[in-house]
């Protein structure tokens, strides 16, 4: 089938691994070696990531064809059906939440769970009413930094769980926010939201600053939780706050007519990942 060539590009495997590693970060972070289990619940987390990413383009496909930067999505361009998106998307899912079940993983399957229905049922509708739908919908970031951890047989009320889930949730906001403005005329031509129609460039910097500056004192208060014997560690964590600190705040906070959301949307990916690496670095060193 010449469909199948398409199917990564409808799943988002990009984002869909990110959504593991997330996973495999809280699981690493509650004491999970790198054995079968652990593969086996990364994999189903990866499932049902592209499952929802597959579903969410079904359900976007007429939007996604109105705008540049969509327009030659699987969907869209013709290069795979909607049926056969929407049957893929079900199979992934079904398949992601079984192997999580398999192996008794019930408070990580229900957490997945949950996470599609949140992504699909809610955010992707809300998305189409209300600029400020990243803000709900970043909650479905933070979910898989605890079906990892759950998964991994660590305390739920380890007061460090709640700390890593707020730390994805809070970059969830402005990477959502940051794609939307650097996609602005895109999501004007496809009826679409965004918070440049209502604030100013100068009080749109602002708030993006908070997000940011928020986003850096989550990550230094991981420190609290996570003290490392080894300095590089800590001063590698602290060296990706003052990164995202000192580089994304001043991106955005200059008062210009174009704002480099783009860039800003980079730098805060970037920051991130280096986090989940030093912080499952430095557990895995450890072992």
């Amino acid at each position: 089938m010449t469909s199948v060539k398409y199917w990564p590009g409808l799943c988002k495997i990009k984002i869909s691994l990110l959504s593991a590693f997330s996973a495999a970060t809280g699981a690493i972070l509650s004491g999970a070696g790198l054995d079968v289990n652990f593969t086996i619940m990364v994999t189903g987390v990866f499932l049902l990531a592209s499952g929802a990413s597959a579903l969410n383009q079904y359900q976007e496909r007429e939007i996604d064809a109105l705008m540049e930067r969509t327009k030659s999505r699987p969907l869209p361009s013709g290069n795979i059906s909607p049926r056969e998106a929407l049957y893929l998307s079900a199979a992934l899912i079904l398949s992601g939440t079984l192997l999580l079940l398999a192996r008794s993983y019930f408070t990580a399957a229900a957490l997945g769970v949950f996470a599609v229905v949140w992504y699909n049922g809610v955010y992707t509708d809300l998305k189409r009413l209300s600029a400020f739908a990243p803000v709900p919908g970043a909650l479905v970031g933070a979910i898989p930094p605890a079906i990892g951890w759950s998964s991994a047989g660590g305390d739920l009320l380890d007061p460090m769980l709640p700390a890593l889930c707020v730390f994805f949730f809070i970059w969830q906001v402005p990477h959502f926010l940051f794609l939307s403005l650097s996609n602005a005329k895109d999501y004007k031509k496809a009826g679409l939201p965004t918070i440049s129609g209502i604030f100013s460039n100068g009080q749109i910097a602002r708030i993006n600053s908070v997000w940011i500056l928020s986003m850096a004192v989550a990550g230094l208060a991981l420190q609290l939780y996570i003290i490392s014997s080894y300095h590089i560690f800590n001063s590698g964590l602290f060296a990706a706050c003052l990164f995202l600190f000192i580089g994304g705040f001043t991106c955005i906070s200059r008062h210009s007519t174009r704002i480099p959301f783009r860039t800003a949307f980079n730098r805060i990916n970037m920051y991130m990942l280096l986090s989940m690496l030093i912080l499952t670095g430095e557990r895995l060193f450890l072992l």
